[in-house]
């Protein structure tokens, strides 16, 4: 089992990790506090939305592609995902102790949203 040791040969400062750590769990408690009631606004928004022109439709108001609707959709989650991500060990490495926090406090956040 490693001890201090290795944070000494690593030139890790525990009092810096553990305030990036708390720094990043109210960061992210906040914000997926805040993230789950934007999307549950969106939800209804776009539920709303979708009911009206379902509605207007019914009406022969409004006619709806919605093969066309349902593409659009598909083809902004591929172009969400087509740039690759700079290397993930280097990532993962330099925001380990601020992402940990924050993934923590999110979810904690998120659920009590």
């Amino acid at each position: 089992m490693p001890g201090p040791e290795v944070l000494v040969q690593l030139d890790l400062d525990p009092q810096k990790l553990g305030l990036e750590l708390g720094t990043g769990a109210v960061i992210g408690g906040i914000i997926g506090f805040a993230a789950k009631k934007v999307a549950k606004l969106i939800a209804v928004i776009v539920g709303l939305e979708l009911a009206l022109f379902k509605f207007l439709e019914s009406r022969e108001i409004l006619t709806v592609n919605w093969e066309k609707l349902g593409g659009t959709f598909e083809s902004l989650g591929s172009a969400a995902t087509a740039d690759a991500p700079p290397s993930w060990v280097e990532t993962i490495l330099s925001t380990l102790s601020v992402s940990a926090g924050f993934t923590g406090g999110f979810f904690v956040g998120f659920k009590r949203g």
